[in-house]
């Protein structure tokens, strides 16, 4: 029934765009016929949001792929850099969540490790809405950053790493994803984020730790720890449930990435604040000068661009 509900409104989208082009055919002939400036410039604005609209819709196309309709499950850590790694890593969370509220995307955080100093050592979250996690794997990856650091005391440019994993949300894995309990360690803890006084005067934070992997899960933003071991069970199943099917495709490296250092020669993307600036995707050479619009969640433009050079790619393999 959601993929049913899925197609049915690609195909009103798209009886829509062809009832507007329409529209404005017919008003294009008006134009011509009585030589209307005013109806012309009523068709060039309508041609404008239809080119919009097109854009959206090949988007669309580009999502096709079997859990690109899903959820996300975003994390973010702290690489290479010192202190300002971590402080990037927290500009890397704001810009992610950033671009979800401008898409209206509902957020969750599950769980918030703060630096030592500055920033975050990582951070995970759930995004839910209307293909979060096709549109999210353009930033899976490692990003550098190239600034003028605000924590050396003698101005110096520094370079810091950061990465991004994202994985889809799957429900129902229960039978897809069986966990011994000799292959799960479960650690409690004391939440240190925000939830409320009880939040921070129990030890209801869980974390999950899966030895045969080593993926590591916590969760502490719930209101109670068998909240909180649920929220990490889901949450590291479909992690796993994820890694699994990579693995059946045989296209782990491909579509996750070598596992690889998070520093040098590694990345995906390069954010430069000085002497220049100006950020480039290394993958699809995609690359804007507005880099505080980026950091702020304008960060559409260079997905798109990795989705079309992803589909030119699979093209390729097909021939």
């Amino acid at each position: 029934m959601s993929e049913l509900s899925r197609v049915e409104e690609d195909v009103k989208r798209l009886d829509a765009f062809s009832a507007k082009l329409d529209d404005i055919a017919v008003l294009a002939d008006l134009a011509r016929e009585e030589d209307d400036e005013a109806t012309a410039e009523e068709v060039a604005a309508g041609l404008a949001g239809l080119e919009r609209e097109l854009a959206d819709l090949e988007i669309r196309v580009l999502l096709s792929g079997e859990y690109d309709a899903r959820d996300a499950v975003v994390s973010v850590h702290a690489g290479a850099g010192g202190t300002d790694s971590q402080d990037w890593a927290e500009m890397l969370e704001r810009m992610l969540l950033r671009w979800a509220e401008r898409r209206g995307f509902a957020v969750q955080v599950h769980d918030e490790q703060e630096g030592d100093e500055a920033g975050i050592r990582s951070a995970t979250f759930t995004v839910k809405g209307a293909r979060a996690y096709g549109l999210l794997q353009a930033e899976r990856g490692v990003h550098r950053l190239v600034r003028i650091s605000p924590f050396d005391s003698q101005a110096r440019r520094h370079t810091a790493f950061a990465s991004v994993d994202v994985v889809p949300v799957i429900e129902d894995v229960d039978d897809e994803v069986p966990i011994g309990d000799d292959e799960l360690r479960i650690d409690v803890f004391r939440s240190s984020g925000p939830g409320g006084q009880g939040v921070n005067t129990t030890d209801s934070a869980v974390r999950l730790t899966h030895l045969p992997t080593g993926i590591v899960i916590s969760s502490q933003n719930e209101r109670s720890q068998l909240q909180n071991k649920a929220t990490a069970m889901q949450l590291l199943k479909s992690k796993l449930a994820e890694l699994a099917r990579e693995e059946r495709q045989a296209e782990l490296d491909a579509v996750r990435g070598q596992q690889s250092e998070v520093a040098w020669g590694s990345q995906i993307r390069s954010y430069v604040l000085h002497p220049y600036q100006m950020v480039k995707d290394l993958r699809t050479g995609h690359e804007t000068g507005n880099t505080d619009a980026v950091l702020d969640g304008d960060i559409d433009d260079l997905i798109e661009a990795y989705l079309q050079y992803k589909a030119r790619g699979e093209q390729a393999e097909e021939v």
